[in-house]
């Protein structure tokens, strides 16, 4: 289990770190008030895991507390880019990207079609895929093929009203798989149809949420990623009829005291989206074979902390700046090394959630 420390009734800023003023200095460490605030706790103590984190289930036997973290609004942080991109001269066109122009191996410009349907050439020496989910579908407009493939991740939230998970709780991560806790009753019901026997299996690891809001709030945002394969992105996405239920009670191996809300939990609101991944789970940032066109994406789950660096990676690839030692790990053309390949072939498990 790994946490992230939340601040302490503070709303969110509408900048941070790179993207705006320098940030305030971090809260003292929850675990240890008072003490270092950089770093992390490894707890193996029973005694001090109850002491620090007495909501998680006593069969824990040893909590990462990591102290310096926290999170964002990732709305509020794309409105203020926005804005900022704005002032200086940025236009927004809202349309659907459905071809790129080339000549001589150059971009000339992209097709857009727009709401009422026209389309409309944009005259452009440069294009960048920023396209996310939709980044592989957009490559093959310039006939290129993105080793990347995309995972569902949805999230469910609720009203905690119980109290179970105190609001000043970090980002909780449960890192072995679960077996959801059901009664004798339901499990035979499940055990009878095929549909649903799965539900008796055991789980992935990773399972997590954490308390969302401030003030008066009382929102629980749970996130469980059970299905792992890879899909084809499409929108709106696919209702998964039993995502609630196995997100609560998956959640509730962690921390038992939501088991509280079996029988009567309040409606939840789920919705979710796509990462996109690499192999190796590594972003992809950098010119692309056409010339004039760029890449930034395959961001999987880390997006929101890492797009302003990886905008600014990107920005440096655009004008010509000096990039920095680390740029060549996100290109493109690292596929093409017979030495990352083989690499590739002997990593292990990304870590990702």
């Amino acid at each position: 289990m790994t946490g992230w420390p939340r601040p302490p009734s503070r709303p969110p800023s509408r900048a941070r770190g790179p993207c705006g003023p320098p940030p305030p200095p971090p809260p003292p460490s929850a675990a240890y008030p008072g003490g270092p605030q950089d770093g992390a706790d490894l707890l193996t103590s029973q005694s001090l895991i109850r002491q620090h984190f007495p909501y998680l289930s006593p069969d824990t036997q040893a909590v990462l507390h990591v102290r310096r973290a926290g999170w964002l609004s990732a709305q509020q942080l794309g409105m203020y880019l926005l804005e900022e991109a704005r002032g200086h001269g940025v236009r927004l066109l809202s349309g659907q990207v459905v071809g790129v122009e080339t000549a001589g191996g150059a971009v000339q410009g992209v097709q857009v079609r727009q709401k009422d349907g026209a389309l409309r050439f944009i005259q452009a020496p440069v294009f960048v895929n920023a396209a996310g989910p939709m980044q592989k579908e957009v490559a093959a407009l310039l006939g290129l093929e993105l080793p990347v493939f995309a995972e569902l991740h949805r999230k469910m939230s609720f009203s905690e009203h119980l109290g179970v998970v105190p609001r000043e709780a970090p980002m909780l991560i449960w890192l072995d798989e679960v077996e959801l806790p059901w009664s004798p009753q339901e499990r035979a019901l499940l055990a009878e149809d095929a549909s649903t026997r799965w539900l008796l299996e055991r789980l992935p690891s990773g399972v997590h949420g954490r308390p969302d809001g401030h003030g008066e709030s009382t929102t629980l945002i749970v996130l469980y990623n059970y299905h792992t394969e890879p899909l084809t992105p499409t929108f709106p996405i696919p209702p998964e009829p039993h995502y609630a239920d196995v997100a609560l009670r998956g959640f509730s191996v962690m921390l038992p005291g939501l088991r509280q809300y079996f029988d009567k939990a309040p409606r939840p609101w789920i919705d979710g989206g796509y990462y996109l991944k690499t192999q190796e789970n590594r972003p992809l940032i950098g010119p692309l074979p056409v010339k004039g066109a760029y890449l930034v994406g395959a961001l999987s789950g880390f997006g929101v902390m890492a797009a302003c660096a990886a905008g600014e990676l990107l920005a440096a690839h655009l004008t010509g700046a000096a990039l920095p030692s680390y740029a060549p790990a996100f290109l493109l053309s690292r596929y093409q090394d017979p030495v990352y390949q083989q690499r590739l072939r002997g990593w292990g498990d990304t870590g990702q959630l």
